[in-house]
């Protein structure tokens, strides 16, 4: 079977479809910039509602497959931007309706750890997931994906993205960040907050600037930046995998890219005796192939939802949806 998965929880617009296999068939993405300052919702949308149609016939021409072949539509239902969410929901209603197929919603950030997941070849991994909108570590127990910690506040990489913005940089922060910490020698003292399982970001983004206006050169500040940010991801990190006594990592969202983090979490993993896995670039970052793959896994537990029950849900929680595909578990 062959599905149709549509991303579009915030700044990118993607369509994947993926075999039963977890093969990628094809991915078709293109991603919003605004102009200046961050991601605006409702221009985000126009800019969905402009580049969707043209994206499914992208990814058919990609995968070499005509609408007939295609076995469901999956659409990522939340959590994310309400507007952008819409517009991915309704190019999805429309193509189920067209085509005649089953409808799947699919939660975000379950997707991201099924696409990491299988790719991995991991059974029962942790997950890290830090990207703009999200940052939580999760894991499976009892019928679903549970948080067992997560920003307080804002994401790491909604934090990044300020930070830049307010060095005089244009969104997305995290590439440039980490482009400019490679070139960073000094370590400034930073705000560390973790508390308990959960962190924050709004402290380190205030005196990061504070450090800015007082002269300190944009490379050493990144450096500073990643080093506390990413060792306070880390620290969660490793406390989750001593309670609940896993041995394997997947990391996931468009943070989870940087290699300055994989190389702190990959060391603190395998110093346990664990395993590390973050999957390539475009499978790590918002993409319609995790969505697909993961509508797949649920259309044969009763996944597919008629019209009128597709409603998009922006502040769904990855621990209030069922996963019945992963079978019971007492973890």
């Amino acid at each position: 079977m062959l599905v149709l998965g549509i991303e579009s929880t915030a700044h990118t617009a993607s369509v994947g479809i993926v075999d039963e296999r977890a093969a990628v068939r094809a991915l078709a993405s293109d991603m919003y910039k605004p102009p200046a300052g961050g991601i605006h919702p409702r221009e985000a949308a126009n800019h969905h509602v402009d580049w969707l149609p043209e994206l499914v016939d992208r990814a058919l021409r990609e995968a070499q497959v005509a609408p007939g072949e295609i076995g469901a539509v999956a659409f990522a239902q939340g959590p994310g931007l309400g507007p952008c969410l819409r517009a991915g929901a309704t190019v999805a209603r429309a193509l189920s309706l067209a085509w005649n197929l089953p409808l799947v919603p699919v939660n975000h950030c379950v997707a991201h750890i099924e696409i990491a997941r299988v790719l991995s070849g991991l059974d029962d991994p942790l997950l890290l997931y830090a990207s703009g909108g999200n940052t939580q570590v999760i894991a499976y127990a009892r019928g679903r994906y549970r948080v067992l910690g997560e920003t307080i506040d804002i994401g790491v990489g909604n934090f990044l993205d300020k930070l830049w913005i307010g060095l005089g940089g244009a969104f997305p922060g995290g590439p440039a960040i980490e482009a400019a910490a490679r070139q960073g020698k000094v370590i400034h003292p930073l705000p560390y907050s973790v508390h308990g399982m959960d962190v924050a970001f709004s402290g380190l983004l205030t005196a990061s600037l504070a450090l800015h206006h007082q002269g300190v050169p944009t490379e050493d500040l990144a450096y500073s930046v990643e080093t506390t940010a990413y060792s306070m991801l880390t620290e969660v990190t490793e406390r989750a995998l001593a309670h609940h006594k896993r041995s394997a990592v997947v990391l996931g969202g468009g943070v989870a890219c940087n290699l300055r983090l994989q190389a702190m979490v990959r060391t603190m993993v395998e110093a346990r005796g664990g395993t590390m896995y973050a999957p390539p670039r475009r499978l790590c970052v918002d993409n319609g192939a995790m969505i697909a793959w993961t509508g797949l896994m649920a259309l044969p537990f009763g996944g597919a939802v008629p019209i009128e029950a597709s409603t998009v849900q922006p502040r769904q929680r990855t621990d209030l949806v069922p996963s019945p595909w992963r079978g019971p578990s007492v973890g």
